[in-house]
Parts: structure tokens; sequence; C-alpha cells
């Protein structure tokens, strides 16, 4: 392994650590404010959304197949189910479409 693996690993491990660590050094013992931490409450969901829409359409070929496993996805999380009833649910529903199709 050469030496620029070294760096580009330790440089990759400052760029995740700073994020983390600056926030926790500033942040220590203070409380924000309730409109902020709602904010941040939410971002996952938000990441998750942009990373997961637009892998719905190119899922395959046919577009209606990831059309219909996230319509069933999400009347499954309508319903309150856990995540992973969710997931396996829209698994299942899109198992049964392909034997149908």
């Amino acid at each position: 392994m050469g030496s620029w693996y070294w760096w580009m690993i330790l440089g990759m491990a400052v760029v995740t650590y700073i994020p983390r660590a600056v926030p926790l050094t500033f942040l220590e013992g203070k409380e924000l404010p309730q409109t902020l931490q709602n904010v941040l409450r939410n971002i996952p969901y938000a990441v998750l959304g942009a990373l997961i829409f637009p892998a719905i359409f190119f899922i395959q070929e046919n577009i209606w197949y990831g059309i219909i496993g996230a319509v069933a996805a999400f009347g499954i999380a309508f319903t309150g189910a856990n995540v992973m009833v969710v997931v396996l649910g829209s698994i299942a529903v899109l198992a049964v479409l392909s034997l149908i199709i």
C-alpha cells in the first residue's frame, strides 16, 4: 500500500471527525431553540427521501415496478408499522407482482 493511501485514510478520518467534534465541543451544556431542534430532527428523513426517491424510478426497466413498490411501502408505513415491516411488506408485494407478471 502506498503512502498516499494512509494520507487518504487520515484525511477521511479528519473530515468525518470534525463535523462531530465541533458541535460537541462548542454546544456542550447549551440548549438549542425548539425550532432548530425540530429542523435537525427532520434532516435524516429528508436525506433518506432524497436518496430513495430517484431509485424508485430506476429499480427496473419497467417504471411501474418501482412505483408500485413505493406505494406499497407508503401505505404500510402510513398504518404506523415498524420500518422492518414496511421493507418486508414492500418486498412481498413486489415478489407477488413479479410472479403475476
